[in-house]
């Protein structure tokens, strides 16, 4: 696949965002956060209002998309001490609050850039470690093949107090980007809120990550390949 029709499949899925209400809504159920793998799945909040999702990966690492932390009006990424992570949340309610003590995002992310971009993923280290009951999520070392079987679970705009997924999707395509990164598209449905939430697959009979979401569109979202998400 050539330059340019890697450039359009991966804007394919960024020209037009899901609205609450629009095609794709209708496939999302509501998922029990304090269940395996459900109960993985963070919420990650802002002190300046904004939120996206997460995924616990160890017990003191939270997995997210590196554009969740990009503070537009000061043209840079916020601090640790502005970001909160709740898990088992729901209605206002969580078992676990955690602060983030550190953030590593992709080599060479720019908020300021257009997307997609390879380096968008970021690594919120906890300033204490989840209890053991939850169990952190398998990272996968390569990118799926297109008809893999997905879920995705997130904390989506229209639906915030409630983590609700789309359990029965597929991946579409699997491209890279010009400048190498490893992305796919999936029928997953999605809405603002979503972005780096876990594109889950089954292997062995348990979730692992295959990517983490950082579009939602009309006809398709992209993920960023968790093989292209850091060590």
């Amino acid at each position: 696949m050539n330059g340019l029709s890697v450039r359009a499949l991966l804007a394919a899925a960024l020209l037009v965002l899901l609205a609450p209400g629009s095609s794709g809504a209708g496939q999302r159920v509501t998922v029990d956060p304090g269940t395996s793998p459900w109960d993985a799945i963070a919420k990650v909040q802002t002190n300046t209002g904004t939120r996206c999702t997460g995924a616990l990966i160890a017990p003191a690492v939270v997995l997210t998309a590196a554009h969740c932390l990009y503070n537009r009006p000061t043209r840079a990424l916020l601090q640790p001490v502005s970001l909160h992570v709740l898990l088992g949340y729901q209605r206002s309610a969580y078992r676990w609050h955690r602060l983030v003590a550190r953030v590593r995002v992709g080599s060479g992310f720019d908020g300021a850039k257009a997307q997609p971009q390879r380096a968008d993923w970021a690594r919120l280290e906890l300033a204490e470690p989840i209890p053991a009951a939850v169990s952190p999520l398998t990272i996968e070392t390569e990118a799926p093949a297109p008809g893999t079987p997905l879920a995705l679970a997130g904390y989506n705009q229209d639906r915030s107090q409630l983590l609700v997924a789309d359990t029965d999707c597929h991946v579409i395509a699997a491209v890279r980007s010009p400048d190498g990164g490893a992305f796919f598209t999936h029928d997953c449905a999605a809405t603002h809120g979503t972005s780096g939430a876990p594109v889950l697959a089954r292997q062995a009979g348990r979730w692992i990550i295959a990517g983490i979401n950082i579009a939602a569109g009309r006809n398709a979202n992209l993920a960023l390949a968790a093989s292209d998400t850091g060590p």
